[in-house]
């Protein structure tokens, strides 16, 4: 009879652990931009559309977008609203615009690229390829996204400055639905570890400080269950 009772309360014990595993590990995402079709213009992947793709989606601090594309496409990120409309980044500001990787007209060969692009900034947030005078972002090659604070952004990719992470409203965007200025932390490098899963829309990402911080309070948080369960047997 005893045994039964240590029996339930171990399994009762381990299925709080896996819920609280389960919230901790969930905090932040990785999304892969375009699923298995990738970023990709309509020209050349005509069934490719990037507003489907992120309907329903939600986008927090500290998530990733992970652009698979080739060296004959661009990533640029903007906060400005006429620069993503104008589907053209020369005239951008350095402070509001980033373009992660640039097309190579020049290259005799194709060969597949991917990057990783952190969200750090709460609010609307642009995307498109900006090379060739515009014509791969006028034919389908952008997207844009509302970032949330969801948990905040991890110790990994904060800006020291920056206390809060919230963005105040570009007063050069000319769109009201525009945000802030992008500070890409000095100490940030792109990730090489993050997953991705083109048979799935999302997949779970964490960084190893981080986790390693949630473990140790999940294990203190253990040790002092199991000294409750077995003071009770």
């Amino acid at each position: 009879m005893e045994q039964t009772i240590f029996n339930n309360r171990l399994s009762w014990l381990l299925v709080l652990i896996l819920i609280s595993f389960s919230k901790s590990v969930d905090a932040y995402k990785n999304y892969t931009v375009g699923d298995s079709l990738g970023w990709f213009d309509n020209l050349e992947k005509p069934h490719v559309n990037y507003d489907k793709w992120v309907a329903n989606k939600k986008f927090s601090l500290g998530d990733f977008l992970i652009f698979n594309t080739d060296n004959n496409h661009s990533v640029t990120q903007t906060y400005n609203f006429t620069t993503y409309k104008s589907c053209d980044y020369n005239n951008a500001l350095d402070n509001d615009t980033t373009q992660w990787v640039s097309a190579d007209p020049s290259s005799t060969s194709i060969f597949p690229v991917t990057v990783a692009v952190p969200l750090l900034k709460v609010g609307p947030t642009y995307f498109f390829s900006s090379d060739y005078d515009g014509e791969q972002c006028e034919n389908g090659q952008h997207f844009k996204i509302n970032v949330t604070y969801g948990q905040g952004l991890p110790r990994a990719l904060k800006d020291p400055s920056d206390d809060d992470s919230m963005a105040p409203i570009s007063p050069i965007s000319g769109d009201e639905e525009s945000a802030p200025d992008t500070i890409v932390p000095a100490s940030f490098d792109h990730p090489r570890d993050v997953s991705t899963d083109d048979s799935s829309e999302t997949s779970n990402s964490i960084s190893l400080s981080i986790f390693s911080k949630v473990l140790g309070i999940q294990l203190n948080w253990v040790f002092v269950m199991l000294a409750l369960v077995f003071g009770i047997c």
